[in-house]
């Protein structure tokens, strides 16, 4: 099952985010205030990229996999794997 539904809550919650920053920017806050939170907006995204990811090498190179010799397959299980250090 993909995870799309979850990546989409992830990036309207980034959205969100982003659009109260753009507020603070336009209110004049402070400079420190506006990185922590353009920060906290990065790493958002930069999650539900991760998450986008996974979900890609794991389901449709699985998938795509059910052919391959079993050296290959299990090849693949290996780089699904080390993804989770990503």
């Amino acid at each position: 099952m993909h995870k799309f539904p979850e990546i989409a809550k992830r990036l309207k919650r980034a959205q969100g985010h982003l659009a109260a920053v753009i507020d603070m920017l336009e209110a004049g806050r402070p400079c420190m205030e506006l990185a922590q939170q353009l920060h906290a907006v990065e790493k958002a995204i930069g999650n539900a990229k991760k998450v986008l990811i996974k979900d890609h090498i794991h389901h449709c190179m699985e998938e795509t996999s059910e052919a391959l010799p079993r050296e290959f397959r299990d090849l693949i299980k290996e780089f699904q794997g080390v993804t989770k250090y990503l």
